[in-house]
């Protein structure tokens, strides 16, 4: 009884007195973390993509700090036992990446890695079959996965068979049979081949014809074979100012001989047949000239299309450019835009700019 009823008495003022003191220390400690970027950035730094962008809005310290670019790249490192891994591409999802770092942070041969940020999962892709020198030839690594038609996701590695000579292998990774597969035939393209851009896309890896070779391969098949130019266009005259993916869709968007309206670009869709090229979208960016003035000079270009993003309606479809300035979104359909970035210290020269590496990125829920 004397028990029950100490208890009685002293459980409301003990209970006022704790929450009192609980909301004194959470202030105290709230104030604290909200003022150190250091302690802040570790605790965003485990947060899903999702999150990160929506909290963008909660201040302009927030958006100051969320979009700096080492948070995006520092956000793998918890989940590798290796410091400065890269991001190469970003698939349906997946994201292939690679470190030339030891444990130690010591220079160490190229490894390579394919990331689900979503479900944390990771895996460790083994070396191309040949050794350590075979590995010194490789042009190209690209990832392809999509939930439907390539649910066992691959990687692609092209590489040179013979220094010196225009004589191409390639060997795929399958994450089903965890295994390399050298491709039946080895073939020979033009030379200066660029390998820099692959695309996953309806069964294949595109690169874009950068270099006058378009070409694409076929995974289920392994075959190599030729990608159309659009109507009207020339290996020799073609500026690539754009090429990728989204919606099931394979985008291209060019200039010729850099000598057409930089403010009027089409961009063209394949057919699902690879059989060509038809126009999607005709763009006319005259009037994002008057809020962005940087984008275009009396004898220059000063923008990059990063990315053509077709939406789930088709009239949420949008454009993104790179400016030296800031990143613009344009509304293909309502021809609306705004800026959703702005940044300095990025460079112009020979009338191109260099800038950072763009990966769009969807979640996945999809396990290997």
């Amino acid at each position: 009884m004397v028990n029950t009823r100490i208890k009685k008495s002293l459980k409301p003022s003990f209970s006022q007195a704790s929450t009192e003191d609980s909301d004194h220390q959470s202030t105290e400690s709230g104030a604290l973390i909200g003022s150190n970027d250091d302690i802040l950035t570790e605790i965003l730094l485990r947060l899903p993509v999702t999150s990160i962008l929506r909290f963008k809005s909660v201040s302009k310290h927030w958006y100051s700090l969320l979009s700096h670019s080492h948070l995006t790249q520092s956000s793998l490192d918890p989940y590798f036992d290796l410091p400065d891994v890269r991001i190469v591409q970003s698939c349906n999802g997946l994201l292939l990446c690679y470190t030339d770092r030891g444990p130690k942070g010591r220079k160490a041969a190229l490894k390579y890695y394919v990331f689900n940020p979503t479900t944390k999962q990771l895996a460790v892709i083994p070396p191309i079959c040949g050794g350590s020198k075979v590995r010194k030839t490789i042009r190209f690594m690209g990832l392809a996965f999509h939930q439907t038609d390539c649910v066992h996701y691959k990687v692609v590695c092209v590489r040179r068979l013979e220094p010196g000579v225009d004589l191409f292998q390639i060997q795929v990774y399958s994450s089903d049979t965890k295994k390399w597969e050298i491709s039946s035939e080895s073939f020979c393209i033009c030379k200066h081949v660029f390998f820099g851009h692959g695309v996953y896309w309806n069964g294949a890896v595109h690169w874009a014809p950068f270099s006058g070779c378009p070409f694409y391969f076929k995974l289920d098949v392994g075959q190599l074979q030729m990608l159309p130019l659009p109507e009207g266009y020339t290996s020799s005259e073609i500026f690539i100012m754009y090429f990728g993916e989204s919606g099931g869709h394979l985008h291209l968007v060019v200039q010729k001989n850099r000598e057409d309206n930089y403010l009027r670009l089409n961009v063209y869709e394949m057919l699902s047949d690879h059989s060509g090229w038809f126009v999607k979208y005709q763009l006319q960016f005259d009037e994002l000239l008057g809020s962005f003035p940087e984008m275009i000079s009396e004898y220059a270009c000063y923008f990059k299309v990063i990315d053509v993003v077709r939406g789930e309606e088709e009239e949420d479809t949008f454009i993104v450019l790179n400016t030296s300035e800031k990143i613009i979104t344009y509304n293909v359909h309502d021809k609306s835009f705004k800026q959703v970035s702005s940044f300095t210290g990025y460079l112009f020269e020979d009338n191109s700019m260099f800038h950072p590496v763009y990966h769009r990125y969807t979640e996945t829920l999809s396990s290997f």
